[in-house]
């Protein structure tokens, strides 16, 4: 076994053992980074002004309910002219705290929108179009031979800034990793931005945050926050084109993928299968999930994701392929020998 096939083993075995510990596992009231515990604290300084002005204006309810049944006796017009007074004082600085409270309130939403979108020096930037319902991942840079596409799985370096393009290639998506940074919305034909920086190493998921169709619930996302040394290893790994099969069946698979209709819609480098509709397949073994966390990446959840899509995610654009079942255990063994 080579050393860059042990690597392979080793990532994907990492990768299944930190998905099966993270499986469920989001929140924003437990920040892996900076931003994140801005928001989270946010968060619970607008619960605690909340629960104060509950607790106030549940107990003038009372006290005033109270008084009226005293003085029931009383006809509204009344009133002496220094209670009026009192009454007109104290409408006014309520309404006036009111005001106070809000505007504090708006501007500290505001400037932690502002903290999630400002742009910052960064090393890496990588490019996320949301479909339906998947994530395309561009990793880019002004060399192209450096740039690379993959899906669903985000690797980032720890301690480090990562611009993040968000796009929408079909309807409204919403980019959300609730431990490391808020929600940012994708919209067609506009481009926003947000920066992502992990403070801790570790497997982190995400979910699209906006109603998008059929299959919305299963649009998962998982972010890998990696020492900086093990984020360049698997970047310069994902610029490697696929392992050229070797076994019979493998290579048996790869011609069916090749010249068959998977090329339509998927690129795997090194091979003459470059379709740019779904997801790109170069390195696909070393993902943990298959279709946007949908199943974990096993054979025998690949075999029924190959034999009929829809039923493991009716309303996917992947097309059932007829195929014989020896055929598909082919095709098996060479998409799981794509590491």
């Amino acid at each position: 076994m080579t050393a860059g096939r042990i690597r392979s083993v080793v990532q994907l075995a990492t990768c299944s053992s930190a998905l099966q510990a993270c499986s469920g596992w989001q929140s924003a009231l437990d920040p892996h980074s900076q931003t994140a515990a801005h928001l989270a604290g946010l968060f619970w300084f607008f619960t605690a002004i909340c629960a104060i002005v509950w607790v106030l204006v549940v107990a003038a309810l009372i006290m005033v309910l109270r008084r009226r049944r005293e003085s029931e006796s009383v006809l509204p017009g009344d009133d002496f002219p220094h209670q009026q007074r009192r009454k007109a004082i104290i409408v006014g600085s309520l309404t006036a705290i009111t005001a106070i409270i809000l505007t504090v309130l708006t501007y500290m939403s505001f400037y932690a929108t502002r903290e999630i979108t400002w742009p910052r020096k960064h090393v890496l930037t990588v490019k996320v179009t949301g479909q339906q319902w998947w994530w395309q991942l561009d990793y880019q840079n002004q060399d192209p031979s450096q740039s690379f596409g993959t899906a669903n799985e985000l690797h980032i370096p720890v301690g480090q800034p990562v611009t993040v393009d968000l796009e929408a290639a079909d309807v409204i998506h919403s980019f959300w990793v609730p431990n490391l940074i808020g929600k940012q919305d994708m919209i067609p034909g506009r481009k926003n931005v947000l920066t992502l920086r992990a403070d801790k190493p570790g497997l982190y998921r995400g979910q699209c945050a906006e109603f998008c169709g059929l299959q919305h619930a299963h649009m998962s996302m998982f972010v890998f926050a990696e020492p900086p040394a093990a984020f360049e290893a698997w970047r310069r790994h994902q610029l490697e084109p696929a392992a050229t099969p070797g076994a019979p069946q493998r290579i048996t698979g790869m011609n069916i993928f090749v010249h068959g209709a998977c090329a339509t819609c998927h690129a795997v480098g090194g091979t003459d299968a470059d379709g740019q509709t779904g997801p790109n397949l170069t390195h696909f073994a070393q993902r943990a999930t298959i279709a946007a966390g949908t199943l974990r990446n096993t054979p025998a959840n690949l075999s029924r994701w190959l034999a009929d899509p829809q039923a493991v995610k009716p309303g996917t654009n992947m097309p059932q392929v007829p195929m014989s079942p020896a055929d598909r255990q082919a095709l098996v063994a060479y998409l799981e020998g794509l590491k």
